[in-house]
């Protein structure tokens, strides 16, 4: 299973990531008073969405139906089942962004 890297460290960033043939852009931010983490979408130049909050477990974008988002979904989440929130000491460390290849894995 893949997953999108995030670099803390340059924090707040942008990057160009392919997902099902199709690239995006993200930018990722931090909120250290709250301790969470956000990301902006854009597409092509267009800025399809500002400030999604990264919720362990809950699928980026679960709640836009628009052809313009990626195709397959994305969910923090650790394998080791042993982090239950995206917070900064286990975002890259236990939790990561996993693109579900198959649509079956990421319904939870």
């Amino acid at each position: 299973m893949e997953y999108i890297e995030i670099e803390k460290g340059l924090i707040p960033y942008r990057f160009d990531i392919s997902i099902a043939d199709e690239t995006f852009t993200f930018e990722v931010h931090y909120n250290p008073d709250y301790d969470f983490f956000t990301v902006d979408l854009s597409r092509d130049g267009e800025a399809l969405v500002y400030g999604e909050k990264l919720v362990y477990g809950q699928t980026l974008f679960y709640d836009v139906q628009d052809n313009r988002f990626p195709k397959l979904p994305i969910v923090p989440y650790d394998q080791s089942e042993k982090s239950t929130a995206v917070t900064w000491e286990a975002l890259g460390v236990s939790v990561f962004l996993y693109v579900w290849e198959d649509e079956s894995d990421g319904e939870e």
